[in-house]
């Protein structure tokens, strides 16, 4: 390997740090913590300025529901998602780190399944679309998901496997050896790339449930892809030897039905066009 790499930015992962409060130790604010309140702004204010938009039928207090129980879902499904998929022989050891959110632990895929179970319940209280309402949604997550990514990177965690690119990076606790700053990887395909594409499509004026599937597919190919850079988790790493990492396996079925709902609703669309002629 080449001696030659990137000096992982000195970022300390605590941003403010408050007290001691009250005869207790100090209130740490953490920029992982940050980070999520800002994935929340930057959905808040793209939910907002499209229901601000003449006909959206979307009102300032139904946009507030749908982000309150979809941040619900994300962190309740994300720390479901993460412990059963990921570290579910810890689970059965230990039934309460369930609970111990403060040691880290986070799932896209179970955060997903959180909104798309907030979804169903908005959808049935406001009787709206689902299809509606995941082209709505849609282009309010890649901008959050590469905030919380950066929140990863700036905490030194989830790095990529070993590698001698120029660009590589040592991480402080990840060993000697260079390697893929996949976080970043992430930020840029998960997140800058998949907003501007679900953007374009957008102003296609696209089938209803078509930016939906785009967002399925799109995040389900660019994880795939990055999964090859990511160092697979300590727990996990026979599967990942055997042919494919968990994220890897949890995307093919995200993909599978992104394509497939793209495919339907187009198809649906274009049978109903002949049909009316």
């Amino acid at each position: 390997m080449t001696s030659s790499y990137l000096d992982f930015p000195d970022i300390d992962p605590v941003l403010v740090s408050i007290g001691p409060l009250f005869g207790y130790g100090p209130l740490n604010i953490h920029w992982y913590g940050v980070m999520y309140a800002v994935a929340f702004a930057i959905a808040y204010w793209l939910a907002n300025r499209a229901a601000a938009k003449p006909g959206s039928g979307w009102s300032k207090e139904q946009v507030s529901d749908l982000l309150f129980f979809g941040f619900i879902g994300v962190i309740v499904g994300g720390r479901l998602g993460y412990v059963f998929f990921y570290n579910f022989d810890q689970l059965l050891a230990e039934p309460l780190y369930l609970f111990k959110t403060w040691q880290g632990g986070m799932s896209f895929h179970g955060g997903l399944l959180g909104v798309l179970l907030a979804m169903a319940w908005f959808s049935r209280r406001h009787q709206k679309s689902f299809l509606k309402l995941g082209d709505f949604v849609a282009p309010l997550i890649p901008l959050g998901l590469a905030a919380g990514r950066l929140g990863n990177f700036i905490n030194g965690e989830l790095w990529g496997r070993t590698t001698d690119v120029p660009w590589a990076m040592v991480f402080p606790h990840a060993g000697p050896e260079p390697r893929h700053p996949s976080q970043l990887y992430h930020v840029a395909l998960e997140g800058v790339l998949l907003f501007i594409i679900i953007m374009l499509v957008r102003r296609l004026k696209p089938v209803t449930g078509t930016l939906g599937g785009v967002f399925l597919l799109g995040y389900g190919a660019f994880r795939f892809f990055v999964e090859f850079f990511r160092q697979p988790d300590a727990q996990l790493r026979e599967l990942a030897e055997a042919g494919m990492t968990m994220g890897q396996w949890l995307c093919l079925p995200m993909m599978a039905a992104g394509l497939g709902l793209i495919i339907y609703v187009n198809s649906k669309s274009a049978t109903s066009t002949q049909e009316a002629k």
